[in-house]
């Protein structure tokens, strides 16, 4: 029993929640942008989801922390989503959404001189 009241007053010390101070820079820019994309004024988004134009200011600013909930409304909102991926699979994950941001590129084969034109271009011309 003594070890147990000791262990319990050792495991309150030592334990403390982390609170964030405010939503990460990048998380508050895309949710800034996505309003904005929308054509939407903070007032708009506030009104949206119930919130006040200065609840909204705070969020984007970074000096308010929604509750989960209302980040969850926020970002439903701006037709987003919440994306759990292990971390394991973050580098993936994030060369695939690299990977569809960038403009499509026309392939070349290896082989194939900077000037020249790959040869199944060459004989479609040549077939007109």
């Amino acid at each position: 029993m003594f070890y147990d009241i000791i262990m319990k007053n050792n495991i309150n010390k030592h334990i403390r929640t982390l609170r964030l101070k405010g939503l990460p820079a990048d998380l508050r820019e895309k949710l800034k942008q996505a309003r904005i994309s929308r054509g939407w004024s903070q007032r708009e988004l506030g009104t949206q989801i119930g919130l006040p134009q200065p609840h909204i200011s705070g969020i984007e600013s970074g000096e308010i922390v929604p509750r989960f909930d209302t980040l969850f409304d926020i970002v439903r909102v701006l037709d987003l989503d919440f994306l759990l991926v292990p971390r394991s699979l973050v580098p993936a994950v994030q060369s695939l959404i690299r990977v569809q941001r960038e403009p499509e590129s026309v392939e070349k084969p290896l082989y194939a001189a900077n000037d020249e034109e790959p040869a199944s271009e060459k004989r479609d011309q040549d077939e007109i």
